[in-house]
């Protein structure tokens, strides 16, 4: 097990298990999970199709969670995957992992930040659209919009910056009113006389001809794959708890478990979302097909009333966006911080603050990022995740990978575990070649995403050459004083 070394910037240990599970399920859970059941999941897979593919998609993250459970009870200090490739490969890929991996948490909080409007948008129409407006990638972006999101960001960076328990504080409190206003609704679905078994209609979903104003049928192999090819990626998020390792108040041994509650608890709000759309809006498909915008806000008008379907929808969908606004945050500023501190970033971004004990300087670097965000758009900024979303499946490759090197290296578990390491290393694998490689799935990038990726790929590369040559002539410097001081002391003499 790798210890802090003395000298070394070091936290405070403020997180108890619920606040390390509040980050994991916040960070899953986002706007996608609210939007989706009338722009993906329905349409293609139905409820069914959507269910089973939520299902299998949790099973595989359950299986990679595995590995970096292990691998933080060996490896617990801030950086995660990015400490993990470092002790098992060395430098080099370790920096491929980290630089990804800032890539995949730093774009997914000015992601959730632009969400905001949509949502305002969505319960109040137009009630951002004042001031200048502009286009950018077919989005127009209103000042009104702007300025939510910009202030958000100041404010959970300000909320960041003030400690690490009242951030988890925070983070707490929105994951359980997200999780809270789910199963409300659900509550409110199950009494419902609007709700009947006859409204789901094809449980495998449908989809409208390009040549044909019908609605055709989805296979049932099509429907399941159709939703599965994204499933993992609506895991993200469980595996921002490594990042905070240093600042846990309990044993690792409970890693797992929370984890794995995190994951359990996004599948249900998945398939909750998607079963009640279809279960209290009849004849859905046409609804959708029409046009229909966010079908599961409808639904909760209907059974619980306008005004409290739109409180509890509204409260439900803005604590998704909060929390991953703040669970990212947190993951960022903590990978940014572990590389700053070994040595891959300036050793400014490798500090902590004395009076807070959190990385103020690698949270404001965040901030700064993100606070572009806001005037770039979402369609924009799609293109940046769409890149960044790799960064995760290297972090499962290189973490399910050490995991198993550690363990043949330790001989500490069963054949069993180590089965299962090289299992979500294939996963890993797998999500990294869908993404890169068209399918005709709909996960893979698109043009402006496989440049956006070079040109990372391209940074990161001189990046890591400056770095490297500025360490040198540091070095050389120091030996260099070394050299010259007894000199000084016989002319001394």
């Amino acid at each position: 097990m790798s210890k802090p070394v003395e000298g070394q910037q070091q936290f405070k240990k403020k997180l108890n298990p619920m606040d390390v599970w509040a980050i994991a399920f916040g960070c899953i859970i986002g706007w996608g999970a609210f939007i989706n059941p009338g722009e993906k999941f329905l349409p293609n897979s139905g409820v069914l199709g959507t269910a089973i593919a939520i299902a299998i998609g949790a099973l595989i993250m359950i299986i990679i969670s595995i590995s970096y459970a292990y691998m933080i009870r060996k490896h617990p200090k801030a950086g995660g995957e990015f400490i993990f490739a470092k002790m098992c490969f060395g430098r080099i890929p370790a920096y491929i992992c980290g630089w990804f991996l800032i890539a995949a948490y730093l774009s997914n909080v000015p992601l959730n930040s632009t969400a905001l409007g949509l949502v305002i948008d969505g319960l109040a129409p137009n009630a951002l659209h004042f001031g200048f407006s502009y286009t950018i990638a077919g989005n127009t972006i209103h000042l009104g919009e702007i300025l939510l999101a910009c202030g958000v960001l100041i404010l959970f960076a300000v909320i960041n910056m003030l400690g690490t328990k009242k951030a988890g504080i925070v983070q707490t409190i929105l994951a359980v009113l997200l999780g809270s206003t789910v199963i409300v609704l659900v509550i409110a679905a199950i009494a419902s006389p609007l709700t009947s078994w006859s409204n789901l209609g094809n449980l495998w979903g449908y989809f409208k001809l390009p040549d044909d104003p019908k609605l055709g049928g989805v296979g049932i192999a099509s429907a399941i794959f159709a939703t599965l090819a994204i499933a993992p990626w609506a895991f993200v998020g469980f595996e921002t708890i490594p990042q905070a390792a240093e600042e846990f108040k309990f044993s690792f041994k409970k890693v797992t478990i929370i984890m794995i509650i995190a994951i359990l608890f996004g599948t249900f709000v998945y398939i909750a979302n998607n079963t009640i759309t279809a279960l209290v809006i009849k004849n859905w498909p046409e609804y959708i097909a029409e046009g229909g915008r966010w079908p599961l806000l409808y639904a909760a008008q209907q059974i619980l009333g306008k005004t409290a379907g739109s409180i509890i929808v509204g409260v439900s969908v803005l604590s998704a966006i909060l929390s991953g606004i703040m669970g990212f945050y947190m993951a960022s500023s903590r990978l940014i911080f572990s590389m700053g501190r070994e040595g891959y970033l300036p050793k400014r971004f490798g500090t902590v603050d004395k009076k807070h004990s959190v990385p103020q300087f690698a949270i404001l670097f965040c901030l700064i990022i993100s606070l572009v965000g806001p005037f770039l758009g979402r369609n924009a900024l799609s293109w940046f995740v769409d890149m960044a979303s790799i960064g995760t499946s290297i972090g499962f490759g290189f973490t399910c990978l050490a995991a198993f090197i550690t363990m043949r290296k330790d001989k500490d578990v069963n054949i069993f575990m180590k089965i299962l390491t090289l299992l979500g290393f294939t996963f890993a694998l797998v999500f990294i070649v869908i993404q890169l490689v068209p399918t005709g799935l709909g996960v893979n990038f698109s043009t402006p995403s496989y440049i956006i990726f070079a040109v990372w790929i391209m940074l990161g590369a001189g990046f890591f050459l400056w770095q490297t040559l500025a360490k040198k002539r540091n070095e050389k410097n120091a030996s260099e004083v070394v050299e010259e001081k007894p000199q000084v002391e016989e002319n001394k003499e």
